[in-house]
């Protein structure tokens, strides 16, 4: 095989990839497998897709190396290959961010009039915590939370947040983070609580950045031993 051909062939491998994540309905997919095993009929239902629709893009994304699957029963389950599909993801994000003047103007639109303060840095949350000086709100879903998630963080979704209001301490500041830098449920958490006098802001990304990073988790299995 020649120099050239050996290169077409390589940069059809790769190609593989940029094809798998080329639709948007496989982004959030990955996005919702990040936080957690999940079944091919928990996908379709928190995706918002057909059973049939679900599987095919997930056959899609295991045929390009992106997820792995196994069967337990009848059932499907799928997992992430690997922690550096995040990576690919958090590139991807960053490099759309710079240069798509329509990814900013989306995030200004639906994300930014809903909390335009800058988010805490994952070092700062850790040196926070651990001064115990700061109370962490994880607000996904209880099966993500219960895969893991920030070590002393509450669970309190969404849905849930006001009548948890008078738990938290009026002067204490408050940090919710749930699925990545783009999850809406963190925007709408942080103005709820701002809605109501409590100091609240954002992490800078969510759940899986944090242990990409290599940072601490916890599991709901350890918290309850």
């Amino acid at each position: 095989m020649s120099s050239k051909g050996f290169k077409h062939d390589l940069f059809s491998q790769f190609a593989r990839v940029g094809k798998a994540i080329s639709n948007a309905n496989r982004l959030e997919l990955l996005e919702f497998i990040a936080q957690a095993e999940r079944s091919v009929d928990e996908l379709a239902t928190v995706a918002g897709l057909s059973v049939a629709n679900t599987s095919q893009h997930l056959q899609q994304l295991r045929q390009a190396g992106l997820v792995t699957s196994r069967k337990q029963g009848l059932k499907v389950y799928y997992r992430l290959s690997g922690e550096d599909v995040i990576i690919l993801l958090d590139a991807l994000r960053d490099v759309a961010e710079r240069h798509l003047a329509e990814v900013d103007k989306l995030v200004n639109t639906y994300l930014t009039v809903k909390d335009d303060l800058e988010p805490v840095a994952r070092e700062d949350l850790i040196s926070r915590a651990r001064q115990g000086i700061v109370t962490v709100v994880d607000v996904r879903p209880a099966e993500e939370f219960a895969a893991g998630h920030v070590p002393g963080a509450i669970n309190i979704q969404l849905a849930e947040l006001e009548k948890h209001l008078d738990a938290f301490e009026p002067e204490q500041e408050i940090v919710a983070y749930c699925r990545g830098p783009h999850c809406v449920l963190a925007f709408d958490a942080v103005s709820r609580l701002r809605a109501a006098g409590l100091n609240a802001r954002r992490l800078q990304d969510g759940y899986p950045e944090w242990k990409t990073a290599g940072l601490p988790v916890e599991t709901q299995q350890q918290d309850t031993q």
